[in-house]
């Protein structure tokens, strides 16, 4: 097979920087991830937009073997805000039909425990019957999820403003179902009741979150969680996105000094 033309020296430079990140101290455990970019690829390249959609999913099959490989513990992936589900049908149909194959791929290998953030009840019926169905086989081996396997979240149907009423009306449910009139409820209300309510519940806050495409904003993604998070933010489309990105956004952030609003 031919390789692309200054593959190797891609590979070098892979290389030098993973021997630079095996000394670094400071590896981050929960790493985000906007995949955005995926129809301006295809506009680009003259490809059509299911083709920009496939290949962003294979892209993020490669991208969970590169956190892999330098031990990532938990990856969460942006792959359908709330916002998209307004897309025309037909995009919508075809969208959702490369998230639901990316989900059985990702629930039936023993390498992921995998995990759905976000509101399905708007999603596509044929894409909420795949995520169900993936999710019962990804739970036969959920005695897996030891230090050795990743999590892997896919955020679906997800919208950050959308997170916290959901997280808010579910605590408020409990304190109601434990006889707490409105006033206690809100006198009881803390950051970690609500946290404790969240998509993301029982799951560190990510370190790392890394948008691709070039645009510079959350869009909405992990808004809560993300306080103390340091961004990288990347050029490449998301289906361009190399390991090499991926890498220098590992090293840049090892390199920074995270205060914690300190």
């Amino acid at each position: 097979m031919r390789h692309k033309p200054w593959g190797w020296l891609y590979r070098l430079y892979d290389r030098r920087v993973l021997n630079t990140l095996d000394q670094s101290e400071t590896m981050p455990r929960h790493v985000g991830v906007i995949t955005d970019g995926n129809r301006r690829w295809a506009r680009e390249f003259g490809a059509t937009a299911e083709d920009g959609h496939r290949r962003g999913a294979d892209k993020i099959l490669e991208f969970l073997q590169w956190c892999g490989e330098i031990g990532v513990e938990i990856v969460t992936l942006y792959v359908l805000s709330k916002d998209n589900l307004s897309r025309s049908p037909h995009e919508l149909e075809v969208l959702s039909g490369i998230i639901g194959e990316l989900v059985e791929r990702i629930g039936e290998s023993r390498d992921y425990a995998l995990r759905i953030v976000g509101n399905v009840e708007g999603i596509p019926a044929s894409l909420a019957h795949t995520i169900d169905t993936a999710l019962a086989t990804a739970n036969t081996h959920e005695d897996d999820t030891q230090s050795s396997i990743m999590r892997v979240n896919i955020a679906v149907g997800y919208g950050g403003r959308q997170e916290i009423v959901d997280a808010v009306a579910s605590w408020l449910r409990t304190q109601a179902e434990s006889g707490l009139t409105c006033r206690e409820a809100s006198e009881a209300i803390n950051e970690t009741a609500i946290a404790d309510h969240l998509y993301t519940k029982g799951l560190p806050d990510p370190d790392l979150i890394i948008r691709s495409s070039g645009e510079q904003r959350l869009s909405g993604f992990l808004m809560w969680q993300s306080v103390y998070s340091e961004f990288y933010f990347c050029e490449a489309f998301w289906p361009a996105f190399r390991k090499t990105d991926f890498l220098r956004a590992v090293r840049s952030y090892g390199q920074r000094q995270r205060r914690f609003g300190r």
